[in-house]
């Protein structure tokens, strides 16, 4: 018997079995040629085929680095035509090998792993993320944490994704997405009360129970924006399952009538479509904290020994004691979650009238900070009016309850963006997610923080979890289409903006990021073409005016550079409260005025604008970055190449 530490490489041809039934001599041919192209380059490579499994090959490798890069190989030359569908998991850990054959953990956990993948691509233990962290010519992101079978706990996977290899998506992913023996998504619970003004309970309801659910440590809990994706759509739950990849779904309704309230709720497994248990909650309205904290009880009760690690011990947050000041929560809640700035403003005005009728509850300062962190962020209100009252509506939910997720988390984003407090704002963020571990926005909120930080690699894999929790958020998706930017990683970065343009094919913060993705990769061309056409959409002239300044300065197109900073000087006039700094400084800096670029910089330091804050990882500052002058900059904001925030 031969025990040894290797890197582990199980490979597998996709379809292969239904692919002899149909054409047996081209199956041959495709194993054939997939044989040929191991044993050359797993040799290259300094690697050892163990054994064939039909199919499919195990190899070991004495370097986790040397295995990666074969499989990299492997699916770069099976990406040619005749192309061969191949998968591959790669591990780090003890193989046994005896007259029988070839055995271990490891040898398990690496099939577990090749298990999860998709044709083209290539996925990875932490074991060997770790590893290969450091090589510059190999780049990965998390795709979360896996239950995997027959392996004790939950593991981390990651997925490289070198230019050519495939990304599995949440969908692709479906029921084996991260956790998938304990991830839930809760559909807007339908409301069956005679008035249809009572949608706002309904929603509110189901809210609260998600709420409540991403406290629980070791639950993957799908964020609102992506479970209130499907209210309204009458489809098949396991289908749901698969498109959010989770394996439990729960529906419900409400009917409320006066100071009643009837709930009920269904979990049903998502890849079976059988209930796993179905319950009806008549309450008093005064015991709606208690039943919404009773269904996610049984929710975790359900899931208890799939989950690892003990719930809380309070599940639903600060209870309002007044069931007006509850109404006129849920009715700011249900405004404030359309996300544009006319309702975020009548969503306020709901929430403070909820703390007038009952000034001890948490929740309503809660959503209010974030509100106001949402009108100031997106330049709606100024920043020196908006983050204020954030900061006081967050400090005052706290005072009243101290582990609520994202009470702290908005007090981070405040800390960052107002304050430049990096220290400050890393340790309230972190505070908000040892508290609530599955809120997709928290995550959101910490990728933020990790790009001001300028560690573009740990922003991608912060980004990548909150898409898993929230897999159909067109922001969340492309802020990981920006850090893929940032990484460099600009294929990639395509790659994602185009998947979130085709769940939207106008959303503007895509269109953007596709658009400057083309500048720096050559395609000026149909950058131009993308810039060019929101303007004309949308019928406002201003639109893109400063990425497309930069985009006819890439071009040569001076002259068209120039207007563009005209219609700046034009937009500034007709709107005084918008800063347009960042537009001008970028014209500037690509035309090779680096004088004036500054003294758009110097403008913003002086008024504090947050792009400020994003600078150094921003490929389009990088005629800047060896100019002392941007150094200095920096030192000025307080972001210095340390991580003295950790």
């Amino acid at each position: 018997m031969i025990r040894q530490l290797s890197a582990i490489m199980f490979t597998d041809m996709v379809g292969y079995t239904a692919l002899m039934q149909e054409d047996e001599r081209r199956a041959m041919q495709y194993r054939d040629r997939q044989r040929e192209v191991l044993e050359r380059l797993i040799d290259q490579h300094d690697g050892e085929i163990l054994q064939y499994y039909g199919d499919g090959a195990l190899s070991i490798f004495q370097s986790a680095i040397h295995a990666v890069e074969c499989a990299i190989s492997i699916q770069e030359e099976l990406a040619r035509e005749p192309r061969v569908p191949l998968r591959i998991g790669i591990h780090t850990g003890d193989v046994v090998r005896d007259d029988e054959g070839v055995f271990g953990d490891g040898v398990n956990v690496a099939s577990r792993v090749e298990s999860l993948s998709v044709p083209g691509a290539v996925l990875i233990s932490q074991k060997v993320a770790d590893e290969v962290k450091n090589q510059s010519g190999i780049s990965t992101q998390t795709l979360g944490r896996f239950a995997l079978k027959n392996v004790k706990t939950p593991m981390e996977v990651h997925a490289v994704t070198n230019p050519g290899l495939t990304v599995p998506t949440p969908s692709e992913l479906g029921p084996r997405a991260s956790g998938s023996c304990c991830s839930v998504a809760v559909l807007p619970f339908v409301n069956m009360s005679p008035d249809p003004e009572n949608e706002f309970f309904s929603d509110g309801v189901t809210e609260e129970i998600i709420n409540a659910l991403t406290r629980v440590n070791g639950l993957q809990v799908t964020a609102r924006t992506s479970s209130f994706a499907f209210k309204g759509q009458n489809l098949d739950v396991r289908e749901i399952g698969e498109t959010l990849g989770v394996s439990t779904v729960l529906e419900g309704s409400v009917r409320k009538a006066g100071d009643k309230v009837r709930i009920t709720a269904q979990l049903i497994d998502s890849s079976e479509g059988y209930h796993l248990f179905s319950k009806s909650y008549d309450r008093d309205l005064v015991d709606i904290f208690e039943t919404q904290d009773e269904i996610a009880r049984t929710i975790v009760s359900e899931l208890s020994e799939r989950i690892y690690g003990s719930p809380p011990e309070k599940l639903s947050r600060g209870h309002i004691h007044d069931t007006e000041a509850y109404t006129k929560y849920l009715k700011g809640l249900h405004l404030w979650n359309r996300w544009n700035p006319d309702d975020a403003r009548e969503a306020i005005r709901h929430f403070e009238e909820s703390i007038e009728l009952d000034p001890t509850c948490s929740l309503p300062y809660s959503a209010l900070s974030s509100a106001y962190v949402f009108l100031g962020g997106m330049g709606y209100l100024p920043p020196d009016d908006a983050y204020p009252k954030a900061r006081e509506a967050a400090t005052r939910a706290i005072e009243i309850e101290s582990d609520v997720g994202e009470s702290h988390a908005a007090l981070g984003v405040v800390r960052l963006f107002h304050d430049w407090d990096v220290r400050g704002a890393y340790e309230s963020i972190q505070k908000g997610l040892s508290i609530a571990p599955g809120s997709a926005w928290i995550h959101h909120m910490y990728g933020l923080f990790l790009m001001v930080a300028g560690d573009v690699a740990e922003t991608v894999d912060e980004v990548s979890m909150a898409v898993q929790l929230d897999p159909l958020s067109l922001p969340i998706n492309s802020m990981l289409g920006e850090a893929l930017f940032r990484s460099r990683r600009y294929a990639e970065a395509r790659q994602q903006f185009e998947r979130v343009l085709d769940l939207d094919p106008e959303f503007r913060m895509a269109e953007e990021g596709l658009a400057l993705t083309h500048l720096v990769t050559g395609g000026v061309d149909k950058a131009i073409s993308i810039l060019e056409g929101i303007p004309r959409r949308t019928g406002d002239r201003f639109k893109t005016a400063g990425i497309r300044g930069v985009a006819y300065a890439i071009a040569g197109r001076e002259h068209d550079a120039r207007r563009m900073l005209e219609l700046l000087e034009e937009r500034g006039s007709a709107e005084p409260d918008v800063s347009l700094h960042a537009d001008h400084a970028m014209i500037h800096t690509t035309l090779g005025e680096l004088d004036a670029a500054f003294e758009y910089l110097e403008r913003s330091l002086e008024e504090r604008l947050g792009f400020m804050l994003f600078l150094r990882t921003n490929p389009m500052w990088d005629p800047l970055k060896h100019d002392p002058r941007f150094g200095r900059l920096m030192d000025r904001i307080g972001i210095s190449e340390e991580k003295g925030w950790g």
